[in-house]
């Protein structure tokens, strides 16, 4: 497999996602994202508009994460929180799946929770994450198909806040066999090498997100295999 070094810089998401990221922090990424020509970084929804002001002009998008990283909170309240992020400049909203709807086998709200969000997002891509650790292969499978039937864009494994968050192989192959080939696929957890990116990648990624020493950590290991 052969990867330009745009091709990798444009598909990591380059998160700061902690709960005790300051703003200057978040600044600091924004910068950085900028500066280094990635594409997207990815925080929470509270500092979407001060990412969105240092990236403007740049190619570089925010992707605003609602509802994180539980998911338990009422879809009006989703509803809420994408409007923001659209009106402070998000590029892309990214969502947890109500995990709780989906053990229970109340496929219906699932769906429509992701539906109300996608909505209020208009035309931008919503990443649903469906926190690939909790669930069994059959719930990974219900999961994807519930959120494609809802319009999002991408399916996404983990917050990277349960337990083992990590991307597996057998895990994307599984989504991607189940959602097809055109919809979005976003391995996140523990994608910190250029080796692992490329693995996801064959087994049917399109986007990875990590924190930034993992993304250049790629890179470098992307410029040794291309010396």
């Amino acid at each position: 497999m052969k990867l330009t070094l745009e091709q990798v810089k444009h598909m990591m998401d380059v998160a700061q996602l902690s709960p005790i990221a300051t703003a200057a922090e978040v600044e600091e990424l924004a910068q950085t994202v900028k500066k280094e020509d990635f594409r997207f970084i990815c925080i929470h929804s509270l500092h979407t508009k001060r990412a969105a002001d240092i990236l403007k002009g740049s190619k570089a998008k925010v992707v605003s994460c609602i509802g994180f990283p539980q998911g338990v909170i009422k879809t009006a309240l989703k509803v809420m929180e994408a409007q923001q992020c659209v009106t402070d400049g998000a590029g892309e909203i990214d969502m947890v799946l109500a995990l709780g709807a989906l053990k229970a086998g109340d496929y219906k709200y699932a769906e429509e929770d992701i539906r109300a969000v996608v909505k209020a997002a208009g035309s931008l891509p919503v990443k649903v994450i469906i926190e690939t650790p909790w669930l069994t292969d059959k719930e990974k499978v219900k999961a994807s198909q519930i959120i494609q039937n809802a319009g999002a864009a991408f399916v996404k494994t983990c917050t990277g806040c349960s337990p083992d968050p990590v991307a597996l192989y057998e895990d994307i192959r599984l989504i991607r066999q189940t959602i097809g080939p055109q919809m979005g696929l976003k391995a996140s957890g523990r994608v910190g090498n250029y080796f692992r990116l490329k693995s996801m990648v064959e087994a049917g990624a399109t986007r990875v997100g990590l924190i930034l020493p993992q993304a250049r950590e790629i890179i470098r290991g992307w410029e040794e295999e291309n010396k």
